[in-house]
C-alpha cells in the first residue's frame, strides 16, 4: 500500500509501502522522534490493551494531525538506533488493537492503517494514525477524560485552552465541510432542471485527499470497478447511468476527470460523472422523459420512475466506494437532489425490473428536499450496500415511494 509518512519524509523519498528496507534506512539514519513518528521498543501486551499506554498514544497522533507509531526499533536520544525483533502479530491482536482505539478513545479513531512487517527478521509492526476532523479525542485516565497530544517527540496533556480550540476547529470543520459539498452540488446543479428532471448527487470526502491524482487510466478502471461493485446491489436489466457514458475514455476537467453521454446510446438519457482528484464524485443523471410502458412511450419531463433513482443513487455510491478504496479514504458527505424548474409537481411512478411502468403513482411534490448523510466506504461491498439501501429508501420516500424495486435487500448484520 503507497503512503507518505514521517519516515519518508525524513529520508527524502517519494511516496511508497513501508517495508523493513525503509525501517533499515531510517535506523541507519537516525532518524528523530517528531510529533507524527513514535519509536517503540515492543508491542504492548494484548491483555488489558485498552489500559496501556496505546489508546494515550494513538490518541496523541490523531490530536496531532496524524502519524505513525513504529513497533520494532529501540531508540537513542529520541533518535532510532537499532531495528529489534517484536512478538509475531497475529490478526486477532489486530483485531484487538481496532478494537481498543474504538473503545478507549472518545471519539474513536477510525481507520488506522496497519503494516504487519514480518516477511523475515527483525519483525516490526507500524500503525499510521490518520489525521482526524473529530478532534480533541479523549481518553478516560483514573476516571477523568484527558486529551493527549504530541509535542514534538514528547505526549503531554492538553490544557483547557487548547482543548477548547480543538473543539472550535472540530465546529469549525462541520462548518466549512457543509459550505463546500453544498457549492459541490450547486456546481453539479446548474443548468439542470430546466428542460426535464435531473438527479444530482455529489459526494465530498471528509478529509480530502492531497497527493498524486489519479490519471486517466486510474479514472477508467475506478469506474469499471463501480460498475463490478454496484452490480452486487441491483438486478434487472435497466441501464446504468454511468455505463451509458464514454467511460473508457474520461476527459480532463478542473482538477477531475469527467466522462458524459456521447449521444450514441440512449436518446432520452444524458448523464455526466466527474471524479475529482481531492476524492469527490459527482454524478448527474437524467430523469423525466424516459421510456414509460415501451421504449417509443417516453414520459413527461417532470414524471420519474423510482428504478431511476434507484439506479442513479447505486451507480453513484459505487463510485464514492471505488474512489474512496483508491485514495484509502472515510467517511463522505453525501447529497442527493431531483432539481425540476417547471411549474408541474413532480409526478414519482413505480416500474418493474426494466424501468418500464406498471402505473402505480406516488405522492406529487413541488419540490424535492436534497437528502443529505454522512457515508463510510472504508468498509466492504457488503457492509456499505447497507448504507446505500439506506439512502436510496430516503430519496425514493420522499416521493410517496416505499418498495424498492432493483436494489437487493442487503444481508443482515452479523
Amino acid at each position: 500500500m503507497t503512503t507518505f509518512t514521517a519516515l519518508h519524509r525524513a529520508l527524502g523519498l517519494p511516496p511508497s509501502p513501508i517495508t523493513s528496507k525503509l525501517l533499515d534506512a531510517a535506523v541507519e539514519a537516525g532518524v528523530a522522534e517528531t510529533d507524527d513518528l513514535d519509536w517503540k521498543r515492543e508491542l504492548p501486551q494484548t491483555k488489558g490493551l485498552a489500559d496501556t499506554d496505546l489508546p494515550k498514544d494513538i490518541a496523541a497522533m490523531a490530536n496531532s494531525g496524524g502519524g505513525i507509531i513504529v513497533y520494532g526499533a529501540a531508540e537513542r536520544q529520541k533518535c532510532a538506533a537499532e531495528r529489534v525483533n517484536v512478538d509475531v502479530f497475529t490478526e486477532g491482536q489486530e483485531r484487538t488493537l481496532r478494537a481498543a482505539a474504538y473503545s478507549a478513545i472518545v471519539p474513536p479513531v477510525m481507520n488506522l492503517k496497519i503494516h504487519r512487517l514480518d516477511e523475515s527478521e527483525p519483525r516490526a509492526v507500524v500503525i499510521e494514525v490518520p489525521p482526524s476532523a473529530e478532534g480533541p479525542h479523549l481518553i478516560l485516565k483514573n476516571q477523568y477524560f484527558g486529551a493527549p497530544l504530541r509535542n514534538d517527540a514528547d505526549t503531554e496533556w492538553m490544557k483547557e485552552r487548547q482543548i477548547e480550540h480543538a473543539y472550535r476547529a472540530r465546529f469549525e470543520e462541520r462548518r466549512h465541510s457543509a459550505q463546500a459539498l453544498a457549492a459541490l452540488y450547486d456546481e453539479a446543479a446548474v443548468g439542470r432542471g430546466e428542460d426535464r428532471a435531473w438527479l444530482i448527487a455529489a459526494a465530498r470526502p471528509r478529509m480530502p485527499f492531497v497527493g498524486k491524482s489519479m490519471d486517466r487510466s486510474d479514472a477508467s478502471q475506478l469506474i469499471q470497478r463501480a460498475f463490478s461493485v454496484v452490480q452486487n446491489w441491483i438486478s434487472g436489466q435497466a441501464p446504468h447511468p454511468m455505463m451509458e457514458t464514454s467511460w473508457p475514455s474520461p476527459r480532463p476537467g478542473l482538477r477531475r476527470w469527467t466522462v458524459s453521454s456521447d449521444g450514441s446510446r440512449r436518446s432520452w438519457q444524458d448523464t455526466q460523472v466527474g471524479l475529482l482528484h481531492d476524492g469527490s464524485v459527482l454524478l448527474t443523471t437524467s430523469l423525466g422523459g424516459a421510456p414509460g410502458r415501451s421504449m417509443d412511450d417516453l414520459m413527461e419531463p417532470h414524471q420519474i420512475t423510482g428504478s431511476l433513482i434507484e439506479l442513479g443513487v447505486a451507480d453513484h455510491m459505487a463510485l464514492v466506494w471505488s474512489v474512496a478504496e483508491h485514495y484509502g479514504l472515510d467517511e463522505y458527505d453525501v447529497c442527493v437532489g431531483i432539481e425540476w424548474g417547471g411549474s408541474e409537481l413532480l409526478e414519482f411512478w413505480t416500474s418493474d425490473n426494466t424501468n418500464f411502468l406498471t402505473g402505480d403513482l406516488g405522492t406529487p411534490v413541488h419540490r424535492y428536499t436534497p437528502v443529505e448523510i454522512t457515508a463510510s466506504p472504508k468498509t466492504t461491498v457488503q457492509d456499505f450496500h447497507a448504507q446505500v439501501y439506506e439512502l436510496v429508501q430516503l430519496c425514493i420516500n420522499q416521493g410517496g415511494l416505499s418498495r424498492l424495486r432493483l436494489m437487493h435487500e442487503p444481508a443482515p448484520q452479523q
